[in-house]
């Protein structure tokens, strides 16, 4: 788990491990990312299933509802099988425009 900071932004790259133990890891580390938007990058990895996105969820749910946005990074997974409860998108620049358009929402009370 390879952890970067962009201002407000918390940047989480996945290199080796299974979704799960990156789940169980962002777990125990929350705590110093809480108040940051958070993107996590899965483009490393060889394969992602709607199970490995869904692990995320309750994670996601917690960090949205205070008013942050968690955005997942990965272009092996079909986009259209993603639940809507989750932000899933395949490029790291697309994780900017999301958490941008978010923030501007946020701003005018949406």
């Amino acid at each position: 788990m390879i952890i970067d900071k962009d201002g407000n932004i918390t940047i989480i790259t996945q290199e080796k491990a299974s979704v799960t133990e990156l789940v169980k890891k962002l777990d125990v580390v929350y705590n110093r990312y809480k108040n940051d938007n958070i993107i996590v990058s899965l483009t490393s990895l060889q394969s992602i299933t709607l199970q490995d996105v869904i692990e995320f969820l309750q994670i996601s749910n917690t960090h949205r509802k205070s008013k942050h946005s968690f955005v997942i990074v990965s272009d092996k997974v079909n986009l259209d099988e993603m639940p809507d409860e989750i932000v899933v998108v395949p490029t790291l620049q697309e994780a900017y425009d999301i958490i941008e358009m978010e923030e501007m929402e946020r701003d005018l009370g949406f």
